[in-house]
């Protein structure tokens, strides 16, 4: 089975029924072999690929992740992004907002963070927490001094759908590519994840008794992603929503997508002018003496 990037995009205008989007397909390898070789070919061209985006110099990429607890954020990143240079690609992940944080406006604290040109950031959950976690448990939104937010709900949440299709359109227009990823998973595999964290010795620092809380918030869960993902999936910063049952199929699906995102900045690495190839040779005879 070929990866096509376009089957995960959500189109700008389509309304979200995460019902309707599966968690689980077939696989696109037919052993774990296969699956092997895939992701080795796959992270060898984002090697390439990230080499040639720094040396051009001319885009920066933002690629972001968000999705519900155990859905393979972590696993993706590291499987997904091994082969890239660090000194081109920087990871942040966003735990709740310090006090110093909650002082400034919600997208304050990730704007510190974007990438610049020639190089990839890295999201591990971002400003959608703000949207989402945020519309979930609504006494956050007291705790950074909007007091009287609850009694205007939808204007709230309309007004943040819109800053953050501002901010994202504007970062489009100066350069940066941006590639928004759901791990779409099931509530059954959840558990499944969540009982090996408990009954494998190394996974248990993963797990702690708040997963479990917010595990039983999973239909308001569902509901604030279905909002936010029909009303940021824009055209210049598409959503892609990837099952993520399957864990290798899933980091599969998202290197596709990485390297179609780089394919279409349509780089080529910087052409030197007759001046300075004369330079170059010049060099090179000096240096085969």
């Amino acid at each position: 089975m070929k990866i096509n990037p376009k089957d995960f995009r959500l189109r700008e205008g389509d309304e979200v029924n995460l019902r309707k989007w599966p968690t689980l397909i077939d696989p696109v390898y037919k052993s774990k072999e296969k699956y092997k070789k895939l992701l080795e070919d796959h992270v060898d061209q984002l090697s390439a690929m990230q080499q040639l985006h720094y040396a051009t110099n001319r885009h920066a990429l933002l690629i972001i992740f968000q999705a519900m607890d155990a859905a393979g954020k972590d696993g993706v990143i590291r499987h997904v992004m091994s082969g890239v240079n660090p000194q081109g690609c920087q990871v942040f992940s966003f735990k709740p907002p310090s006090a110093s944080e909650l002082e400034h406006d919600f997208l304050w604290r990730t704007t510190c963070d974007l990438p610049e040109r020639g190089r990839i950031g890295i999201f591990n959950r971002s400003y959608y927490e703000e949207v989402l976690v945020v519309r979930v448990h609504r006494g956050l939104l007291r705790e950074a001094g909007l007091t009287d937010a609850p009694r205007h709900d939808q204007r709230l949440w309309h007004d943040r759908y819109r800053s953050i299709r501002d901010l994202e359109r504007h970062l489009s227009a100066n350069g940066t590519r941006i590639v928004k990823i759901f791990l779409h998973l099931s509530k059954e595999e959840q558990r499944k994840r969540f009982l090996a964290r408990i009954d494998e010795p190394e996974k248990n620092w993963k797990f702690s008794l708040a997963d479990i809380k917010e595990r039983g918030y999973w239909k308001q869960y569902t509901k604030a992603y279905e909002e936010c993902l029909d009303a940021t999936s824009t055209t210049a910063a598409p959503w892609y929503i990837v099952p993520a049952d399957d864990k290798q199929n899933a980091r599969l699906i998202v290197s596709a997508i990485v390297l179609e995102a780089f394919k279409q900045l349509k780089m080529h690495y910087p052409k030197v002018n007759a001046k300075r190839r004369r330079e170059l040779l010049a060099i090179r005879k000096e240096l085969a003496k």
